[in-house]
């Protein structure tokens, strides 16, 4: 089942798919450009990984400060960075580098602490699909996520829809890709995670307490580019949605 979190007619309203668009949990059927559309679930922490697919480690090898070899690189978002579906992401006047991120969002149904790799699975309640952009401008040194970088209001995109885990037979043999204006500039599969989904469950929650609405992160295959003021960023992933994003400049946010 696909689920979905909209604003409407001033509420905020669950709903699934319908022919002809949405259909409200009150039985209402309004097409998907009606409606704003938020993240599919109410988000407690975002936990997100860095340089979890190969590929992408090697297109920043250059810049590394750290390896794949190394534990997982981790950290945290807070619910002001989070828009959803057909949401406008800020990109400043001074960035000369700004890039998406396509990547499979796991969010957790229940609490998982000190959980083992054999039972991580049963914690996941369902996926969506995240669009994590970077301004590059901003790194300390490469890749070592800051504030400035990963944590800005508006820099991450997630939906449409939350689809059941029981839904995906396999997370980890889905196809990703990203397209800007039409053009698709990154494609992938989750199969290519370094540390796979009960991996990042096993290890994340021998630490900390995962709790239902966490949203985890698991990373982006190579192939991000620059993107500008105007461009159009659509983020796939078989099976679990297509997820539309526009950039805008700093006017729309009143700090021309």
């Amino acid at each position: 089942m696909r689920r979905a979190r909209v604003a409407y007619g001033g509420a905020i309203h669950h709903a699934c798919e319908h022919p002809a668009g949405l259909r409200l949990e009150d039985g209402r059927v309004v097409a998907e450009d009606q409606v704003v559309w938020l993240p599919p679930v109410e988000v407690q922490t975002v936990i997100a990984l860095g340089l979890n697919y190969t590929d992408h480690a090697k297109e920043l090898a250059k810049e590394l400060t750290v390896s794949a070899k190394d534990e997982p690189l981790v950290f945290l978002k807070s619910a002001g960075t989070l828009i959803g579906h057909r949401g406008q992401t800020r990109r400043p006047a001074d960035a000369t580098f700004m890039h998406y991120e396509c990547e499979l969002a796991v969010v957790i149904g229940r609490s998982a602490r000190a959980v083992n790799r054999a039972d991580a699975m049963s914690h996941v309640a369902g996926y969506t699909v995240a669009n994590d952009y970077a301004i590059r401008d901003y790194l300390e040194n490469y890749y070592r996520p800051n504030l400035r970088v990963k944590n800005r209001d508006t820099c991450t995109v997630l939906g449409p829809w939350l689809v059941d885990a029981a839904d995906v037979p396999d997370p980890h043999a889905l196809a990703l890709r990203t397209r800007v204006n039409g053009r698709i500039t990154q494609q992938g599969n989750t199969c290519d995670m370094v540390t796979d989904i009960p991996g990042l469950i096993e290890y994340l929650s021998g630490f900390m307490t995962l709790a239902a609405g966490d949203v985890i992160l698991t990373g982006t295959p190579e192939g991000v580019v620059n993107v500008n003021t105007g461009d159009e960023v659509v983020t796939e992933i078989e099976g679990i949605g297509r997820l539309v994003n526009t950039i805008v400049g700093d006017e729309l946010f009143g700090r021309a």
